[in-house]
């Protein structure tokens, strides 16, 4: 979640959202493996409101029915009965993620809605928001956003050498 602190740099921080300048990684854990080690997918996304759920439809897109989503994927390792994704968003769609990997049989760990065969004990999925990464809207310095890091919890702030300001989060 990223939140403003000026009118100035909401209004900025939205355009950058809707043209899509903001850089979006996701880790999943999913039970299956995809098709290919690294791709990228695209479907014509149906929302269906009633059921608070996404459709991953074959076919371009058909505004007002559907919109386009596209993602790209790279497995990072697989372990014995689980594989671990990173997934960049290129739009972002209601459901997106959940969506596209459900309608290539990769569903991801505890989402019953799309398609895990069990929940996880207390109900979430294994679904992590891993970075954000976009132009400040009012210093123009690179930002990116890490959740988690290599260091362990806790709040860090460092230059990772190519001048980007890295933010760690607490994962409390």
């Amino acid at each position: 979640m990223v939140f403003a602190r000026t009118d100035k740099a909401l209004q900025r921080l939205s355009a950058m959202f809707r043209e899509g300048s903001v850089r979006k990684i996701y880790w999943a854990m999913v039970a299956e493996l995809p098709p290919d080690k690294a791709g990228s997918l695209v479907h014509a996304l149906r929302r269906n409101v009633q059921q608070n759920k996404s459709y991953a439809v074959a076919g371009p897109a058909a505004p007002p029915l559907t919109k386009e989503a596209r993602l790209s994927y790279r497995l990072l390792v697989s372990l014995e009965r689980y594989h671990l994704l990173e997934i960049e968003l290129e739009t972002g769609r209601h459901h997106q993620i959940r969506a596209q990997l459900a309608a290539i049989g990769c569903h991801i760990k505890g989402d019953l809605k799309y398609g895990s065969p069990r929940s996880n004990p207390g109900g979430g999925i294994h679904l992590h928001a891993r970075q954000v990464s976009f132009v400040h809207p009012v210093r123009h310095e690179p930002l990116v956003i890490t959740r988690g890091s290599a260091e362990g919890p806790g709040v860090g702030r460092r230059d990772g050498g190519d001048g980007a300001v890295n933010l760690t989060a607490d994962p409390r």
